[in-house]
């Protein structure tokens, strides 16, 4: 029996080395630490879908000094999560970024202030300070601003910007009279830091209007002219899609599989989770044009880009993927 079961396994050993050498290798660069803002990706990973998929998926994930543009410019990653703001910036700069999928269909960001402060309401934010994230996230706040013919270099006639770190510091220190939060993290930090939802007045980007698109996927755009990376990418997105769909019907162990992956704080991960959930839609990752036209349009009235763009998205890859 020895003799027969020995090559039985080394048979079976030589099959799996073999898949895993001939596994695709796809670089996922975050826009962001760890957490369940980005739970699709590690479920897919934790579940099997990538492998299922003939792919070995390496996530990298972000932070404050990274800044995935520059990642994929410099070659360090095949695929990016990022906010259209920051991509076709991007694009204008010589970065030939393509959104080849748009997991999230609503935008998380909001700003609030405190009800016991001088707003209200937007006709009250002339002559206050506003704080908001840079390195990409500025850019639904300006487009925002300029909507509301506010300028933003301080002044009665317009808001005073700071600065805002990545906290929610600046409002419990009183440095600002409202600051940025996204729905499913800082504005539970609000909350940890004992606010109340009633104490808090919320403006909420998608539900103004005011929303420009956050956390698609992004490829360059001449890597996907090679048919062989153009099937690699569809065999990701497919899986990436499976994954959100998983992670949002089982919110609990996909923020498990997150804090598996390095995500802190479980219960702030659930939390997070099912905040998410509520911006991912169907799970079918297309782009919404209507959406992505109104990103566009905003950008270029406040000259973040100057330049109407053109060939910054590609439906083909999910269109492959669904099918």
């Amino acid at each position: 029996m020895k003799r027969l079961i020995i090559p039985v396994l080394a048979g079976a050993m030589s099959l799996a080395a073999f898949q895993a050498m001939a596994a695709d290798k796809v670089t996922l660069q975050l826009k962001w630490v760890t957490q369940a803002q980005f739970a699709g990706y590690y479920v897919a990973k934790a579940k099997g879908f990538y492998e299922a998929e003939g792919l070995d998926v390496d996530i990298k994930p972000g932070g404050p000094d990274i800044a995935p543009e520059q990642v994929i410019a410099g070659g360090g990653a095949d695929v990016i999560v990022d906010w259209m703001g920051g991509a076709l910036a991007a694009r204008e700069k010589g970065v030939p970024l393509v959104n080849i999928a748009q997991p999230f269909k609503k935008a998380g960001m909001e700003l609030v202030c405190p009800k016991d402060g001088p707003i209200k309401t937007e006709a009250d934010f002339k002559g206050h300070t506003l704080g908001v994230w840079f390195f990409g996230n500025e850019y639904p706040f300006y487009a925002w601003m300029n909507k509301l013919g506010l300028k933003t270099e301080g002044g009665p006639d317009g808001v005073t910007v700071l600065k805002q770190s990545f906290d929610v510091q600046p409002l419990i220190q009183k440095q600002a009279d409202c600051i940025s939060v996204m729905t499913y993290n800082e504005y539970w930090q609000l909350i940890d830091a004992g606010y109340k939802p009633e104490q808090l007045t919320v403006f909420n980007y998608s539900a103004m209007g005011n929303d420009l698109l956050e956390d698609g996927l992004y490829a360059s755009e001449d890597k996907l002219k090679d048919p062989a990376f153009e099937d690699k990418m569809v065999r990701f997105v497919r899986a990436s899609m499976k994954g959100w769909k998983y992670a949002v019907d089982n919110n609990d162990e996909a923020a498990s599989i997150v804090m598996d992956g390095g995500g802190q704080d479980e219960n702030h991960q659930k939390r997070m989770m099912s905040e998410v959930a509520k911006l991912i839609d169907n799970a079918d990752g297309k782009l919404d044009p209507a959406t992505y036209e109104r990103t566009a349009k905003a950008l270029l009235d406040q000259k973040i880009i100057t330049k109407e763009p053109k060939g910054a998205y590609t439906t083909a890859i999910t269109d492959k993927a669904v099918k």
